[in-house]
């Protein structure tokens, strides 16, 4: 597979739990001493029953509180992009496991609350994996789970900086939960307004790049920004952690 090439796509809002079957990859290990194989991998945290149950409440949760879908769809989609973007900028087979796993995981912690959901999160994963995965695996996977949200982290590792890429990109209507009353609320009717949502990773380049089809008629662009400008601003910072550009494309106008 080229280095050069789309992540996938957000794709539409069904839940995902079948296992995500990651890509063979020609690309070799960004850094010396990273080979190896990980010791957690996704397929096994997707068996587990408690984490399950903690994403299926997260999604239960934020459903209540009226934020978008945060649940199995997410989650695997979160882990897909999240292994990809590694891949792709020619990260280790095992770096790109953990950032796998870390972005399957990363909103465990709505299933308490939304506030602080990163570091709640990054506690509940460990009381669950602590007896399971060598510490050199689930220190980075906690701590890019605990750093994922613009309020309270930043990209703080490679891992970290691709579940954060991840996450951020999923913007899309698929996760708006009440499409008929998408007028009364910003967040709802911005998402809504997404028709295609694409990260796009070229590793001859080093950018990462965020393409939106946004249908204007629906919300503004200026509404984008007015609200997601701190998880633009975080995706920059975890590009530049990367060593990559971020590029922001809306109907196929570059912004930032």
């Amino acid at each position: 597979m080229s280095t050069t090439g789309p992540v996938d796509p957000v794709v539409d809002g069904a839940a995902e739990r079948a296992p995500v079957v990651p890509p063979p990859h020609p690309a070799q290990p960004h850094e010396p001493g990273e080979e190896g194989v990980a010791s957690i991998t996704l397929e096994q945290v997707q068996a587990d029953e408690r984490l399950s149950l903690y994403i299926a409440s997260a999604d239960r949760v934020t459903e209540a509180m009226g934020y978008t879908e945060h649940g199995f769809r997410h989650a695997n989609l979160v882990a897909r992009i999240a292994y990809q973007v590694l891949r792709r900028l020619g990260y280790s087979e095992r770096e790109a496991t953990l950032g796998c796993v870390a972005g399957y995981l990363h909103d465990v912690g709505n299933a308490l609350a939304r506030d602080a959901h990163g570091q709640t999160g990054a506690i509940l994963v460990h009381q669950v994996l602590r007896d399971r995965v060598e510490g050199r695996d689930l220190m980075p996977i906690l701590a890019a789970i605990a750093n994922h949200e613009e309020a309270e982290g930043t990209a703080v590792s490679a891992i970290s900086a691709a579940v954060i890429l991840a996450d951020k990109s999923d913007v899309h209507r698929s996760r708006v939960r009440r499409s008929g009353r998408v007028e009364h609320d910003i967040h709802d009717r911005v998402n809504y307004a997404v028709q295609q949502s694409f990260l796009r990773v070229d590793g001859e380049a080093r950018t990462v790049s965020l393409e939106l089809t946004i249908d204007t008629e629906i919300s503004q662009v200026m509404e984008y920004f007015e609200i997601f400008l701190g998880r633009m601003q975080m995706c920059r910072f975890a590009a530049e952690m990367l060593d990559s550009r971020f590029r922001l494309v809306i109907n196929g106008a570059e912004l930032a």
